[in-house]
């Protein structure tokens, strides 16, 4: 099983640190958090164990590095340049989307290892196979391959020839991946992120039916919907709470009223972290789509009285 990790946190880090407009009262922290997201990483990388021990060292380590940035780093900024560019710098959102790979362990989910030609990151997957005009060649718009990006996949590479018949010694042919678990997340869910996810996951349910599609949020900011009425599998809202009130968030856009609020918002931040029985119920998925052992042989299924 390969297994891609993205700096996505990272490039964005290092990025920040060359950035014209960052204030240079910020400079030394943001060189400063370079060298804790090195040490994240590397506790990350080395963390030992098996099953939910393991996946408790790597969520308690997720919930001290996040904890630094969203607050020590971005909160605490004498200047406003880090609170108000954050969401379009990506800095604290694309924790996560580096994080998320570190699950796809065989420690966690020894299923994997029964799986071959598999790869597990973000990926364009196979959404469907559509052919264009018959005066088209095949290799020049006579056949189209629609992908579409997932923000995390499990997903087998296959390759695809078609040829005319009779053939005309020409032909379309492509390398692709088919997703038969996607993720995807977000910060904060609100109705309209919702229904974007949910029109991906049907989209990739009509190409791959026995696919599993799960949405991840940290924080929920939408009255919840029932996902049996999409494609979505199920809605984990990992940190177990709303997101803070727009009336409050408004508190912090100076440097002035962060301090004010800081006690408030810190507890805010430890009342609700990021849920261990979260991510054990992410990695019940993953177990779920690919089981350990798995036996359907005639004898198996009559004993059991249903498939």
């Amino acid at each position: 099983m390969q297994v891609t990790h993205p700096a996505t946190h990272g490039d964005k880090l290092r990025a920040l640190s060359s950035n014209g407009g960052l204030p240079e009262s910020d400079q030394a922290r943001v060189r400063e958090a370079v060298g804790r997201y090195q040490d994240w990483v590397r506790t990350l990388r080395t963390a030992q164990g098996d099953g939910d021990a393991l996946l408790e060292v790597l969520i308690s380590a997720l919930n001290e590095y996040k904890r630094y940035i969203d607050l020590e780093l971005i909160y605490d900024s004498d200047e406003n340049f880090l609170y108000r560019q954050n969401g379009q710098l990506k800095l604290s959102n694309s924790i996560l989307e580096e994080f998320l790979p570190y699950l796809f362990d065989v420690r966690l989910v020894p299923g994997f290892d029964r799986v071959k030609n598999v790869v597990c990151g973000p990926q364009a997957s196979f959404a469907g196979l559509s052919f264009g005009s018959p005066f088209l060649a095949l290799e020049t718009g006579g056949v189209f391959l629609k992908m579409k990006d997932q923000d995390f996949a499990v997903a087998k590479t296959h390759s695809i020839t078609i040829s005319d018949e009779p053939s005309s010694g020409k032909g379309f042919t492509s390398k692709f991946y088919v997703s038969h678990f996607a993720t995807e997340i977000k910060t904060n869910l609100d109705k309209t992120m919702f229904q974007e996810a949910s029109q991906s996951a049907n989209e990739l349910k009509r190409a791959v039916p026995g696919a599993r599609c799960i949405l991840l949020c940290e924080y929920l900011d939408m009255t919840p919907i029932t996902t049996k009425l999409t494609s979505i599998d199920e809605v984990i809202v990992l940190r177990k709470a709303k997101r803070l009130a727009s009336n409050v968030r408004d508190q912090f856009r100076t440097a002035t009223g962060r301090q004010k609020a800081r006690n408030s918002y810190e507890k805010f931040l430890d009342n609700n972290p990021l849920h261990l029985s979260s991510f054990q119920r992410f990695i019940h998925h993953l177990n779920e789509c690919f089981p350990e052992k798995e036996d359907d042989t005639l004898d198996v299924v009559l004993g059991r009285g249903y498939f």
